[in-house]
């Protein structure tokens, strides 16, 4: 099932290079996020099993791009020309499927609507809670509002990383230096 309208897809393309893809992903202790196939470019995305450690390292991306590139040459999945992207979501990730928001529960996202909702067509906030029919996102406002959001209504949505201002050279927080590290003590 698809969130975002038009951008996940069901088509034979997209079902022959992912019964192709997971395989793969899966056997390098990775999970395929997405897989978008649009103007002759095919898109994978993946990233690291819910709940293990943050990050794919390049070293993965390139091995995955080898490996399906490998795996294509043999099978053709594609007609025509293309051109495969393998990355990973980033820091901000789209959310297309309902697994993606019970992924991101606890994080902020940012959704862009298709009809308004109590007059908002756009909703920021902390997302409390995911099912297979919506979201539950609460406002940072005064009431802490929580709003509840059907996927059928939902155009677009992504996580938003707080970028906060890096710390001053030379100062205690740009070096991970604290007191007791200073003196030799045990930092816990």
């Amino acid at each position: 099932m698809s969130v975002t309208r038009g951008s996940a897809q069901s088509s034979p393309v997209i079902d022959r290079v992912t019964a192709l893809i997971s395989p793969i992903v899966s056997d390098l202790g990775l999970d395929l996020y997405d897989i978008e196939y649009s103007g002759g470019i095919l898109r994978v995305v993946v990233d690291t099993q819910p709940g293990g450690p943050e990050g794919v390292s390049l070293d993965n991306i390139s091995l995955i791009t080898r490996l399906v590139s490998r795996e294509f040459d043999h099978s053709d999945p594609i007609p025509g020309r293309y051109t495969l992207e393998v990355s990973s979501p980033g820091l901000e990730r789209t959310l297309r499927e309902p697994r993606h928001f019970h992924r991101e529960v606890g994080k902020v996202i940012a959704v862009k609507l298709d009809s308004p909702l109590n007059g908002e067509r756009r909703v920021q906030g902390d997302l409390i809670a995911a099912n297979e029919e919506g979201i539950t996102v609460r406002l940072a406002d005064k009431e802490m509002t929580e709003v509840n959001i059907p996927f059928s209504i939902i155009d677009r949505a992504k996580t938003v990383f707080n970028w906060g201002p890096a710390p001053k050279p030379g100062s205690k927080k740009s070096t991970g230096l604290t007191k007791s590290n200073e003196d030799g003590g045990n930092a816990s």
